[in-house]
């Protein structure tokens, strides 16, 4: 046995060796071998990297020996990984019905040095052949790589662990586990199998008996993919009818548990495979289930249950990925997981019969037809040639030579109502049906047509959360189509957003498909949605919306980017958080010229009856904040000409207290008037208080001057103030000037006073309202102007000085006893 290595390996000692495209190698072995009496001698010589281990199966018998004299030693087994020349003595006859031979390389594949060839040959030593040998290789890849074999040239299939291959030669694949080894298969030569990867660590290795001699092979090693599964084999079928069978790893023992493997087939053009499974033991699982999982090149994955007894069929390549549960190991009889796969190849210029059965399904309908006229494809129904099939009951159907791409599969279902109250009793599960496998391509869509009783709406609700619509910068790879019975577009829908449902006031269509392709329909989605039959609404749609908190949303009219039809109507009821508001901003938004009424976007609190905002085609729109749940309304006119779309975006945010902040902003301004107040009464205090220190001579019409002071004043009862006026009348002031106008004739003499003569009390006051006169009112004034009599001269301490406009009013009489007489006249507004 050897191997295409790097010859520079002379400076290492140890097992663990790169690849490298030079050549080497595996075991260089002389085997110098004589009988004398009895016993057998031989020289072996190991290749460096390589372990050679000798042994005996038998507890007691035959021995191997090394060396002469004392330092012979002889056993049951011998070991050896140096390339120094050892010498062997076997105890009996015939060792090789006692010992086996086994040779052990450990290669290491690196991500610099990862390729090369194992070469399977003899050293040239006729002896080997009387030794029961395996050849091991022991292959380590860096993570997250895999390594791979390629079995390409001589290919290879599975057997089960009992059988024997026909030319004795039978190869083995293990993976090194954490939790152990795992057996992934036996094999043999001539078969579909053209790769094997495995995850880590395993060993390839080849039995070879005692008396047969090694075939010459040879197996390109290189890295492999970061798979995710235990181990990955590739097969490459033959074209015409062939099949291959499979075995779970550690068959029939149980296969690993809660991980996973994987099998690759490689189909040639118009064939189709199909793929059985066998010998089933199902474990008793902790958590999730078994399955396997079918993969396609531009399709969704299709999960199988291993307890469906119809066969998958497919075209094109395609991989299988089986999966085992957690499974429940409390109990020593509960039995694992294993499988027995077998896949058949078929070309398909023979006719697959399919039959379809629908007689269970209400309401749907199958739709087949053939897509490119030009094709090879043939299709019949019931024996007759068909270009569109429709099978709403029970046909047998025939498929010749159709591949995937030739030919489209649909599905629609009609569900009514004729009375409301009957319907609205039992919701509608739209769920996609589980056809016959046999054919020629998968379920790419289904369209269920809901149509309600008069005065009745339909109510659609997702069974996985609420929903969001497909807008700008928010697409849906699996999209659920809501549309009117006539076509017009609701909207597209996909899972995990705020809409919690959809009203719609008419009949509806609604139509889910896969955006991975075309024909890929994820058949193990099952339930799509909810539909249920409810009473008449007001508008023609209503979306029941529950924004999450910190959020930021887009909810777009009926139909976008196309506008709404005409006079129709839609309303989002918006559900906010706890202590958030939420801003709304009109982006996107379309507006027609109307013929005929008004386009209208309308935002109105839930419960209030007064609107918050409201906007026609003509008026300009403009952002606004709600802080409770509300109604956006929107109606759309007839148009002249343009259309009305509009994407409003919500925004949430957290609830300002405008309370708090309005009680804040009051306390401050008055917290500054009051700080300002004091600075300018303390400014007015100090500014008088100099005024009145400063010694000015005041001007006397009697001809008395005088200079203030501290003893400028008499302290009289005129000191409470009452004598300080709210107003005054010039003519009060220059009364002296009243008496020279009138000693030259220019007034005429005062009218007599006929108001207050209590002496006490002055002349003016602040108390001049009605009643008391309360309030600082002015009184006004009828003058006329007689000869004014002359003021009586005064001694000083009768004079009081006019300071800052107010006039301090004398409170003694005249010398007759009275008051002296100003002529003036004085009367309130509206007094007698």
């Amino acid at each position: 046995m050897s191997a295409d290595f790097p010859q520079d390996q002379s400076h290492r000692a140890t097992p663990s060796m790169s690849l490298s495209t030079a050549s080497l190698h595996i075991l260089l072995l002389t085997f110098i071998v004589s009988a004398v009496s009895g016993v057998q001698k031989m020289t072996v010589t190991p290749d460096r990297g390589t372990t050679f281990n000798i042994s005996n199966s038998q507890i007691e018998g035959c021995k191997v020996c090394t060396g002469s004299g004392r330092s012979r030693r002889c056993s049951t087994s011998l070991f050896l990984n140096n390339n120094t020349p050892v010498s062997l003595e076997f105890e009996c006859s015939r060792p090789q019905d006692v010992f086996s031979v086994q040779i052990v390389r450990n290669i290491e594949c690196t991500t610099k040095l990862c390729s090369g060839h194992i070469v399977q040959a003899d050293s040239g030593s006729l002896p080997l052949v009387d030794f029961n040998r395996r050849f091991i290789w022991d292959l380590q890849a860096s993570g997250p790589k895999a390594f791979k074999i390629d079995f390409t040239k001589a290919g290879l299939r599975q057997i089960n662990p009992s059988e024997r291959c026909p030319d004795r030669h039978t190869y083995a694949l293990q993976a090194f586990q954490t939790t152990g080894t795992v057996d992934i298969g036996k094999y043999c030569r001539t078969g579909t199998i053209s790769s094997a990867q495995i995850l880590n660590q395993g060993s390839f290795s080849l039995d070879v008996p005692t008396g047969q001699k090694l075939q010459d092979a040879q197996f390109d090693m290189s890295a492999g993919e970061e798979i995710k599964s235990l181990a990955k084999i590739s097969l490459t079928l033959s074209k015409g009818t062939s099949s291959s069978e499979l075995l779970s790893p550690n068959y029939p023992d149980s296969f690993p548990d809660d991980d996973v493997m994987e099998w690759y087939f490689q189909v040639p053009d118009k064939h189709r495979t199909a793929v059985q499974f066998l010998n089933l033991t199902q474990p008793r699982c902790l958590k999730k289930e078994t399955a396997v999982e079918v993969h396609s090149r531009g399709r969704a994955a299709l999960v199988l249950s291993l307890m469906d007894t119809h066969m998958y069929q497919n075209e094109g390549n395609f991989s299988l990925t089986l999966r085992n549960c957690e499974m429940d190991r409390r109990r020593a009889s509960s039995p694992g997981l294993s499988l027995n796969l077998k896949v058949s190849a078929l070309n398909q210029s023979y006719p697959v019969l399919c039959k379809v059965d629908l007689r269970g399904l209400e309401g749907l309908a199958l739709h087949i037809n053939k897509l490119r006229p030009a094709s090879d494809c043939e299709m019949k129904m019931n024996s007759e040639m068909k270009e569109k099939i429709t099978v709403t009951s029970k046909s047998d159907l025939s498929f010749q030579d159709c591949l995937p791409e030739d030919v489209q599969v649909t599905a629609t279902r009609v569900i009514g109502c004729s009375q409301l109250e009957d319907c609205r009793k039992t919701p509608v599960l739209l769920s996609v049906p589980r056809l016959p496998a046999c054919l020629p391509a998968p379920l790419s869509s289904v369209t269920w047509t809901l149509r309600p009783a008069p005065h009745g709406t339909v109510k659609l609700t997702s069974p996985t959360g609420p929903l969001r619509q497909s807008l700008p910068g928010q697409p849906c790879n699996d999209s659920i189509k809501v549309a009117e019975e006539d076509g017009t577009t609701i909207g597209h829908f996909c899972p995990r957003g705020p809409i919690q449902n959809i009203q719609i006031h008419a009949n509806v269509s609604v139509t889910w498909w896969s955006s991975m392709g075309a024909k890929a329909l994820r058949t193990n989605f099952k339930h799509v949605l909810n539909a249920s039959f409810e009473r008449e609404i007001s508008e023609r749609y209503i979306f029941t919306v529950s924004p999450s908190r910190n959020s930021s949303i887009l909810v777009a009219t009926p139909g976008w980017p196309v506008g709404m039809k005409s006079y129709s109507t839609v309303s989002w009821i918006v559900s906010l958080p706890p202590k958030m508001e939420a801003q709304l901003m009109f982006i996107n938004l379309s507006q027609p010229k109307c013929s005929k009424r008004h386009t209208n976007i309308r935002v109105q609190t839930v419960g209030s009856l007064e609107e918050e905002y409201s906007r026609r085609e003509d008026e300009e729109a403009e952002s606004v904040t709600v802080s409770e749940n509300f109604y956006l309304n929107m109606s759309n006119c007839m148009p002249e000409r343009g259309d009305f779309h509009v994407i409003t975006k919500i925004t949430l945010q957290k609830t300002k207290n405008l309370l708090l902040t309005i009680i804040l902003s009051v306390v401050a301004v008055l917290l500054l008037i009051f700080v300002v107040v004091l600075v300018a009464v303390c400014v007015l205090a100090r500014k008088k208080k100099k005024k009145l220190n400063h010694q000015v001579s005041i001007y006397n019409p009697n001809g008395t001057s005088f200079l203030p002071g501290q003893n400028g004043f008499p302290k009289t009862q005129e000191d409470n103030e009452s004598h300080i006026y709210a107003s005054i009348e010039d003519t009060l002031v220059y009364t002296h000037l009243l008496k020279k106008g009138t000693e030259i004739g220019i007034y005429k003499e005062f009218e007599t006073f006929t108001g207050q003569t209590d002496s006490q009390k002055p002349l003016f006051s602040e108390d001049t309202g009605a009643g008391n006169m309360e309030g600082g009112v002015r009184l006004p004034l009828r003058i006329s102007c007689p000869q004014v009599p002359a003021l009586p001269n005064r001694p000083l301490k009768h004079i009081q000085p006019m300071v800052d406009n107010e006039i301090y009013q004398p409170e003694g009489q005249s010398e007759e006893g009275h008051s002296p007489d100003l002529g003036l006249r004085l009367e309130p507004e509206g007094g007698n």
